[in-house]
């Protein structure tokens, strides 16, 4: 990153392709440079001249294409944007999938074809930017059906009845299998055994970080509460280490794309449940990805999730922050995100181990997770003590559990100028609307995501949310807030299975709503609120439209009460008159009445 020397677009363009490592290969033609066309490049009578290229000899790969600039101390590369926008169209005329760069030195705008990706702070090597079009998915409706599998097993053959010794049970048999206990290895052994690998396992884990050992213990304390009915069933032993061994299976794949796994079993553990016993309304994978793009949260940031529940946020966030610099090999990088990067608080002990396990099921044990309460003083130092500079978050939405009080504490304690994106209720902040206001002396909401009525459709009093984008300490002065209305996400619901992307169309759906909110603009539903009028998205008023009918209905009963007819004995008349005094006939099927 420069200062405040200007540097020269030439040195700007030399920097990025060695970052992103544009050279030739047997692949593709890939470089920097100024003076080669278009033309020269393969596109026949274009003579445009790119900064950089990467353009695979395979039609049917992801071309890259770059645009640089000089790096100018307080510039707005976003003026650059059409240059850019006109280079990823010439190449999309050969390419079906392009990424565009615009790069100064300092700020990298990422597109992917014509819609905006995301802002980064620097580049990465090009193979990063390759896999954003090339990104496989889990089956998520075959671990739908693990997790069925394992809830109807471990609620009727086992008889556990509670909710989230379930899942508790669940994930200490995952975390110990991620951990290397050959749970396979334990088909045909008794329960006694199952029961003792596990615990083996997670105190073989612990270390010299006390920290760690803390969770660890809370983890072992929650399952060891763990009552069971019956536990000589074998078929039903087998069986759930059958689907433990599938799902950690998914977990270690590379198409793992950091879905939260204990959310994924709380939403098909709870399909019977309107709502949780603490408030909680867990956050679908689609939303958590949405969300950390829309606040542009990169790896160099600090985020906070201080409700975490069962860590979505968290595991999304280190997931996608270790894909950015480079995946797993980077493994001093990785390091960094584990420790310094994520921040979780929750106040539910059972919540807690839970959130504690995803994380090492995930391979990261040394996560700053605390067991507080975000209403209280303890917890508002130890956020001020972390420099957050994100917060993604999805709070109980209910005034018992202090919705307000905890969005307010965030606020007031995270770094300056940190980008503050909360889930709740579409009305909230309105209905709160005399403490929001003095909040907004001090802090700034910038925007207003409305999401579709589906997304918690099954969660009572949930089913109206948006995402509320504020930052921190700057304050709201006379700026209006951005507003726009994600009418449909794409996914449908399977009997038994929860709601799936089953047609794919998502990440398109992602990827267009990314770029209105970057622009604040471009989709019909689009507005600009004024905070002394309204704190949440304004639903249009239906069109007002006025039909003949309407108009001849309007003139009648004025014509009625002009002369004295009562209208209720009027249509009376007329209906009989037209039953009983009429010469009705049927003819080819059809009723046909002569007045």
């Amino acid at each position: 990153m420069y200062g405040t020397s200007r540097v020269s677009e030439d040195v700007i363009r030399q920097n990025a392709g060695a970052l992103l490592k544009f050279q030739d290969s047997k692949y593709a033609k890939s470089g920097v440079g100024q003076i080669t066309t278009f033309n020269e490049l393969g596109f026949s009578g274009v003579n445009k001249k790119p900064d950089g290229w990467y353009f695979p000899h395979d039609i049917n790969e992801v071309a890259i294409i770059l645009e640089t600039k000089a790096y100018e101390p307080n510039s707005n590369l976003d003026q650059n944007l059409p240059q850019l926008q006109e280079y990823i169209n010439i190449t999309r005329s050969k390419y079906n999938q392009v990424i565009g760069i615009l790069y100064n030195g300092n700020e990298a705008i990422i597109y992917k074809n014509d819609k905006f990706y995301r802002e980064d702070s620097e580049l990465f090597s090009k193979d990063y930017y390759l896999k954003l079009f090339t990104q496989s998915s889990i089956d998520k409706p075959k671990i739908y059906l693990c997790t069925k599998s394992i809830n109807d097993n471990l609620h009727i053959n086992f008889g556990i009845n509670n909710l989230k010794h379930r899942m508790i049970f669940t994930a200490c048999a995952l975390v110990a299998d991620r951990k290397g206990a050959n749970l396979a290895g334990l088909k045909g052994r008794d329960f006694a055994t199952l029961q003792s690998e596990i615990i083996k396992t997670l105190e073989s884990s612990y270390s010299e970080q006390k920290a760690l050992n803390l969770k660890l213990d809370i983890i072992k304390e929650q399952f060891n509460l763990i009552s069971f009915n019956y536990t000589k069933n074998q078929k039903a032993i087998d069986s759930f280490i059958d689907d433990v061994v599938s799902i950690s299976g998914y977990i270690k794949a590379e198409s793992w794309n950091g879905e939260d796994v204990m959310g994924i079993f709380f939403n098909e553990f709870t399909r019977y449940k309107g709502k949780s016993e603490a408030g909680q309304v867990f956050t679908p994978d689609h939303i958590t990805s949405l969300m950390y793009r829309i606040a542009n949260v990169s790896y160099k940031d600090k985020i906070l999730d201080a409700c975490c529940g069962s860590g979505a946020f968290l595991v999304k966030a280190m997931n996608n922050m270790i894909n950015e610099v480079g995946g797993n090999f980077n493994e001093s990088a990785v390091k960094i995100i584990q420790n310094d990067r994520l921040f979780g608080i929750e106040f539910d002990k059972e919540l807690f181990a839970l959130a504690c396990a995803n994380m090492l099921i995930h391979k990261d044990g040394k996560t700053n997770l605390t067991h507080d309460d975000a209403r209280g003083e303890a917890a508002c130092k130890w956020i001020k003590s972390k420099n957050i500079t994100k917060v993604l978050m999805n709070p109980p939405y209910e005034n018992k559990f202090g919705c307000l009080k905890i969005v307010k504490n965030v606020l007031d304690n995270v770094e300056d100028g940190a980008i503050c994106a909360f889930l709740l209720p579409s009305n909230k902040l309105e209905v709160g609307r005399k403490q929001v206001l003095k909040w907004l002396k001090k802090h700034s909401l910038l925007k207003i995501i409305k999401l579709p009525k589906e997304v918690f459709a099954r969660m009572k009093g949930a089913n109206e949310t948006s995402i509320f984008i504020f930052k921190a300490h700057e304050p709201q002065g006379n700026k209006e807030i951005f507003g726009c209305y994600i009418k449909e996400d794409g996914l449908e619901t399977v009997k038994n299975q929860g709601r799936h992307d089953l047609k794919g169309k998502w990440q398109e759906l992602e990827d267009y709503w990314v770029d209105v909110i970057y622009k604040q603009g471009g989709d019909e539903s689009c507005q600009w609120i004024k905070p002394n009028e309204s704190l949440q998205y304004k639903m249009p008023e239906p069109k007002f439209e006025i039909t003949e009918q309407d108009f001849k209905k309007v003139v009648l009963d004025y014509m009625l009460f002009e002369n004295g007819i009562d209208k209720k004995e009027f249509e009376k008349t007329i209906l009989e008159s037209i039953l009983y005094e009429s010469e009705i006939n049927l003819d080819d099927d059809e009723i046909k009445i002569k007045v």
